[in-house]
């Protein structure tokens, strides 16, 4: 039976908020307003106090008590912004000395479940509340309970699975069970008792929201009710950006995509992932038009360094050859890249290891700028610029020529129906 927890507004906030106050210095007491207490209509005392959690943050804590009625009532609030990113906790909870005494900001957009029970706090169903894992408990414990006189005389089978379902949460502080936080505004937090050290019984993951996540949030970014546009020129200019994971750390990143006309060539989409965790980079580039009919040779002439600085489009269909170091480089090697002719040796480099090292070390002499480098693109998608044009490059040719059966089939192409297909 999965049991959605109602909100409960008594609890055991006031002992908490004592406990802070006392560890802050005299000059950061808290603001005590007169206000009215909700249970009786009297007047009570509530008391705001804003204190530094030990690493977390900032957060304001307002505590109402009542003398009357003996009423008390804790809420917190965070006192920074949303955060870019939302956070779960997951917490294995054995030692009950340890674990139990955890302190626990739970903000009124986080969700509490206890997976072993099928047991679930919605977010806004519970205010803002500081508290530990047993204070967390007892507060669900409280709000099954409030109803359950109501419940006994209107419906008693219902009361009775009700009551059931509280002892198994009692028999909780026991330990042994399993603790998930999530917020997606960030602003949530469960205590690492062994901080700066890791804690095992403790786990934490940051996450990209959703759109319904951010509409929750009341977080509306410019624009957002405009439909996109399906026009080719607005794409152009715009960049493209969706979530994804790192390949490296498998933290949430984003990757960026836009459409890019390359002058005196053709269009291409090239895609970016950065990520934030770990730093890795990557970017790739697909051609942004179909095989061409001929594969496309290009040889390049280095007889200077500003030839490093011209731009090249490599497919990830075309292979490298660099005939004086007999050096040749398959199209499954490196992915397809938009970069400079020296930023493409560079990943050669990276990947072959000191790929212009000479034999035996004894021909540092030859460090002139005379080879050839020859881009066999057979799709026909490679790009080298050509820095006289529209002139033609006097170290430069570009060959057409037919693809080979093998190429074709290496493409693809063989098998592929481009007339009559809807037969």
């Amino acid at each position: 039976m999965s049991v959605i927890a109602e909100e409960s507004v008594r609890g055991t906030g006031g002992s908490v908020f004592k406990e802070i106050s006392a560890d802050n210095d005299e000059d950061n007491q808290p603001t005590e307003i007169e206000s009215l207490c909700m249970n009786c209509y009297q007047n009570g005392m509530t008391r705001i106090l804003l204190t530094k959690i030990p690493f977390f943050k900032e957060v304001i804590i307002s505590s109402f008590t009542c003398p009357n009625c003996s009423w008390s009532n804790t809420e917190i609030q965070s006192a920074g912004r949303i955060q870019d990113q939302g956070i779960a906790y997951t917490l294995k909870v054995k030692s009950i000395q340890v674990d139990m005494n955890r302190e626990v900001v739970k903000a009124d957009s986080a969700t509490t479940r206890i997976p072993e029970l099928d047991f679930e706090i919605p977010p806004y169903t519970q205010k803002g509340s500081l508290s530990t894992i047993e204070g967390l408990l007892d507060r669900a414990v409280a709000g099954l309970e409030q109803d359950q006189p109501l419940r006994n005389a209107t419906a008693p089978e219902v009361a009775v699975k009700i009551d059931e379902f509280i002892d198994k949460l009692k028999k909780l502080k026991e330990g042994g069970f399993t603790l998930v936080i999530d917020d997606p505004s960030g602003n949530s937090f469960v205590e690492n008792p062994f901080a700066p050290q890791k804690d095992e019984a403790l786990s934490v993951s940051h996450y990209k929201r959703t759109p319904q996540q951010d509409a929750q949030l009341g977080i509306k970014a410019e624009d957002e009710e405009e439909k996109p546009s399906n026009d080719i020129d607005c794409m152009r200019n715009e960049v493209l950006t969706f979530n994804t994971n790192c390949p490296e750390c498998n933290a949430p990143a984003s990757t960026n995509m836009k459409l890019v006309q390359i002058p005196h060539f053709k269009e291409v989409i090239i895609m970016a992932t950065n990520c934030d965790d770990c730093g890795h980079r990557t970017n790739e580039v697909k051609s942004g038009g179909a095989t061409e009919e001929l594969g496309t040779k290009i040889t390049l002439h280095l007889t200077d360094v500003t030839d490093m600085s011209r731009d090249l489009l490599k497919s990830e269909t075309c292979s490298i050859l660099i005939p004086e170091l007999e050096f040749e480089l398959g199209m499954a090697a490196v992915g397809g890249k938009f970069t400079t002719l020296e930023g493409l040796l560079k990943d050669i480099k990276d990947l072959v290891s000191r790929l212009f090292r000479s034999r035996g070390g004894k021909r540092k002499g030859r460090c002139k700028m005379d080879v050839h480098i020859v881009l066999d693109d057979p799709a026909g998608n490679s790009y080298l610029q050509n820095v006289y044009a529209p002139d033609p490059d006097p170290e430069m040719t570009t060959e057409k020529y037919t693809r080979t059966f093998e190429q074709n089939e290496d493409l693809g192409l063989n098998d592929m129906k481009t007339e009559g297909y809807q037969e």
